[in-house]
């Protein structure tokens, strides 16, 4: 078992707040992922984890047993950083070997452990060779192997894919998934880039300015997002957003008038809002469409559009001057400043208040 546990977490710098009160709970076998922007205090909360920073208060459970001040060697933790770090001088099978063999461990036992990580991670043909001999990918499976090799309780990865170019990330990105799934291990894993995030995940931990923002499974935050923060970081092209105020509010829902220039009905139960009452309307790219109805044509010029194939990403700006991101068939080629007329999705708008919490519940959800 490699339950964690994580009370009312704090670190302070130099009378600097930077973890404000961390309240997780990390369960068995999950794959989680902790991401938010530069700052945030992601890794200092890793290195907290891992006992490479010390707490200023609140208390660290691994398993029921209070880890709160243990050394990092004590843990029952392994930690993959960023750089490699890799012994230049010795061979992969070193390498990963040495934490091991400082302990004083078996040697056949050592033998073993180096044997099974190399074949997990496809190192085999590679032990013998130095670390000036791998290309980066290879040398990250190799820091992740001397994780392996020591049989932690939960692995600890602190942006380990950060120094690789964009194919190599994709591919460790697979084989980091297939890793989780191979040893059934916990997994806490710290990156700034929420495809990552995304594609990683059992549970999505976002942070902002040393707090917890929202804690879900990766849907669950990108259909669901509890604020503006959450709703603009998660999702590639990000949300777009529309200012406006409530028209009305019924027993079917509300209306919402927009600055950009359309009124639009929203299945939604504004429950504490009144007419007049600001509001911000979230969209996604996928739920906005080119449309001569009558639905709700909301007038735009676009801007420039990101041409990947199989999708165009046509950047459009409204009346008001808001910009809206539209994802398109790869074979539309929207003109600079040409006008369209858009619909929205009224079943996939998000509502947020002027505080920018979320705010309505989808009426089908209720009736469930």
């Amino acid at each position: 078992m490699a339950d964690l546990k994580i009370r009312n977490l704090k670190k302070v710098f130099d009378d600097v707040e930077i973890i404000k009160g961390i309240d997780l709970d990390v369960r068995d076998r999950e794959f989680v992922v902790f991401v938010g922007p530069s700052g945030c205090g992601k890794s200092t909360l890793l290195r907290l984890i891992a006992g490479l920073e010390e707490v200023s208060s609140g208390q660290i459970e691994l398993d029921g047993r209070d880890i709160t001040d243990v050394s990092p060697a004590k843990r029952d933790l392994a930690m993959v950083f960023q750089t490699y770090a890799l012994y230049p001088h010795m061979s992969v099978r070193r390498n990963m070997s040495f934490a091991l063999e400082l302990a004083k461990a078996d040697k056949n036992e050592v033998a073993r452990k180096v044997s099974e990580a190399a074949r997990i991670l496809e190192l085999e043909p590679l032990l013998d060779r130095k670390p000036r001999q791998l290309s980066g990918g290879q040398r990250q499976r190799v820091a992740i192997g001397r994780a392996i090799v020591r049989n932690p309780k939960v692995f600890l990865f602190d942006e380990p894919l950060s120094n690789l170019d964009a194919a190599l990330r994709v591919q460790m990105r697979l084989e980091l998934a297939r890793l989780h799934k191979e040893l059934n291990a916990t997994m806490i894993y710290v990156t700034h880039d929420q495809v990552e995030a995304m594609t990683l995940a059992d549970k999505v931990v976002v942070l902002n300015g040393g707090r917890i923002e929202q804690v879900g499974s990766p849907m669950e935050l990108y259909h669901s997002p509890a604020n503006l923060f959450v709703a603009g970081f998660l999702g590639t092209p990000k949300m777009g957003f529309l200012r406006g105020r409530i028209a009305s509010v019924g027993a079917q829902g509300c209306e919402v008038e927009l600055d950009a220039g359309c009124r639009l009905s929203l299945p939604l139960q504004a429950a504490g809002l009144t007419s007049g009452s600001d509001v911000t309307l979230g969209i996604r790219p996928e739920h906005l469409h080119r449309s001569s109805d009558e639905r709700c044509h909301l007038k735009v010029k676009t801007d420039v559009g990101e041409r990947l194939g199989s999708d165009t990403y046509c950047h459009v700006r409204t009346r008001s001057g808001e910009s809206l991101t539209m994802r398109v068939r790869g074979d539309f080629t929207p003109r600079y400043g040409q006008e369209l007329d858009l619909t929205l999705e009224s079943d996939h708008c998000h509502l947020f208040d002027s505080q920018g919490q979320a705010i309505g519940q989808p009426l089908q959800q209720q009736v469930a």
